[in-house]
């Protein structure tokens, strides 16, 4: 029998570093569920000590999840290990991840610690971490420039400790593919006790090389692999979920192991993370993107209807992109729809929240013939950011845009209970209306990202309309949906202002001191 590769998904935690896309705690447990249904075996739900909304998010998903095993992260410290085993104490299966680092330059520049005492902090960690599960796995953040001999100390010691997943990171993503392999390969061949624990990678995208190393080090020892849904993750992301699964599954010939993921549930949640954080998917994105079982080329074409197999090595149902429609529309029943969105993963908190969104989806069924289980989940993530987190609110926008005038908008938003209303002019409707919104915020941002994609295909689809503002170094995203694009602009804008302005600033882990 083949061997299990353990697939760890990070998205939640890790993808949640990347600017601007921090998630609430109802999108964190609806991911969850997305990803348990796809059959992920370990969630890191998040960083417990990092706030106060990051512990209560990682203790929902804890409570949420049934059938996968969640993680907390937490640095080498008493307090972060305590926050996470607090949070996860709903958990069916629970498993606290802790880390310190291990490369020269981190060990003096950043901890001011010598190796010894960095080994005293770890195995500390591990021995309080199982005093609340015996899933323990550990990091040696930036095992990738760390010595090898170093490393081999520190991994025998924690796992004698009782860590029984070695995790290791390239955390600035430095590695070469072959180079990696083979550290994985030293590692589980120098460590006495290494056929005690499962040795995990987690690999960063700064040179494009994540997959890649990811699956040199499966191939050379590696049972579990650290990813997320798209890739998503800080600065050029991480290792992304869909393409190793993929990988692995369609070179059978190759890998002497498989994961137990449900694939035809990749495609629903890759667009989900999608919706949810703003970060469209790049269309020739392999696996998850429009066009990658897109055939252009009259040769190709000729071929896969032919032989599918003569330019496609997967099929494209495999994966999911069969089967997300919605075949409902405007005289749908109230019943059909709640039964649709319970398969998606959305479980209403009561009737006045299921009627507030049914209302919604007859609202976008009047502008729309289809339906697509991608304008569910927008209409989803634009409701329960109104619910918990909306201050400012659109009310009305009227924009006029004529060949040889300069375009004006009037938007009247809604702040507290007050209404208010601005105009402005711009080099266009979407301008326009953006500066009208700000005269009215004066949030003092600057707009670094203006990005559209249309949810679904046709002329009647929703654009999908991504924003980002940064103002004193903080970084957030807005995203807004709608059949008119100018009004999805404003709703985009809006959504980030009332982010920006949100008391909850998540520290990020690496950052803290040890």
């Amino acid at each position: 029998m083949k061997d299990k590769l353990i697939i760890f998904d990070t998205t939640l935690r890790d993808g949640e570093q990347s600017p601007g896309a921090s998630m609430t705690r109802d999108e964190k447990v609806r991911i969850a569920r997305a990803l348990e249904r796809m059959k992920v075996d370990v969630i890191e739900a998040g960083f417990p000590a990092a706030s106060q909304g990051d512990f209560e998010a990682v203790q929902a998903v804890a409570d949420a999840i049934k059938d996968s095993t969640v993680c907390g992260l937490a640095r080498a410290l008493d307090k972060d290990i305590d926050r996470a085993g607090e949070a996860l104490k709903g958990a069916r299966s629970s498993r606290i991840h802790t880390f310190i680092a291990t490369s020269p330059i981190h060990m003096q520049k950043k901890l001011n610690m010598t190796p010894d005492q960095v080994i005293e902090y770890a195995v500390r960690a591990v021995k309080r971490a199982r005093q609340y599960t015996d899933n323990v796995e550990f990091s040696p953040e930036d095992a990738g420039r760390s010595e090898e001999d170093f490393l081999c100390r520190i991994l025998e010691a924690v796992i004698d400790a009782g860590a029984r997943t070695l995790n290791i990171p390239d955390t600035v993503g430095y590695s070469m593919p072959q180079q990696f392999g083979a550290t994985i390969a030293n590692l589980i061949q120098r460590i006495p006790n290494s056929d005690k624990a499962i040795f995990s990678v987690h690999c960063h995208n700064d040179l494009g090389l994540a997959v890649a190393n990811s699956l040199s080090a499966v191939m050379n020892g590696a049972r579990q692999v650290e990813c997320t849904i798209n890739g998503l993750g800080e600065r050029a992301g991480n290792a992304s979920l869909e393409e190793v699964v993929m990988a692995v599954r369609t070179r059978q010939d190759f890998f002497n192991c498989d994961t137990g993921l449900d694939a035809r549930e990749i495609v629903t949640c890759s667009k989900l993370v999608s919706s949810i954080t703003g970060f469209p998917v790049q269309p020739n994105k392999a696996i998850v993107g429009a066009n990658a079982f897109a055939h252009e080329s009259g040769i190709h074409q000729d071929g896969v209807l032919k032989n599918r197999e003569t330019y496609e090595i997967m099929r494209a149902e495999d994966v999911g992109w069969t089967t997300n429609r919605m075949v409902l529309g405007k005289h749908s029943g109230r019943n059909a729809f709640k039964t649709r969105m319970a398969e998606l993963g959305v479980d209403f908190a009561g009737e006045a929240e299921l009627n507030d969104a049914f209302f919604r989806f007859k609202q976008l069924a009047d502008k729309k013939h289809e339906i697509f289980d991608e304008d569910l989940q927008a209409l989803i993530s634009e409701q329960g950011f109104e619910a918990e987190d909306e201050h400012i609110k659109l009310v009305a926008l009227k924009v006029c845009s004529e060949t040889g005038e300069v375009p004006n908008a009037t938007v009247t938003i809604r702040v507290g209970g007050k209404e208010m209303t601005g105009c402005a002019q711009g080099g266009g409707a979407v301008d326009a209306s953006l500066k009208a919104i700000e005269s009215l915020v004066k949030t003092g941002a600057t707009l670094a990202l203006y990005s559209v994609n249309n949810i679904t295909n046709g002329t009647d689809a929703q654009g999908e309309v991504t924003v980002r503002l940064e103002n004193a170094g903080r970084i957030v995203n807005g995203s807004g949906a709608d059949t008119d694009i100018v009004i999805a602009s404003a709703k985009a804008y809006i959504n980030a202002v009332n982010k920006l302005q949100s008391p909850d600033q998540r520290q990020h882990p690496q950052k803290g001191d040890v």
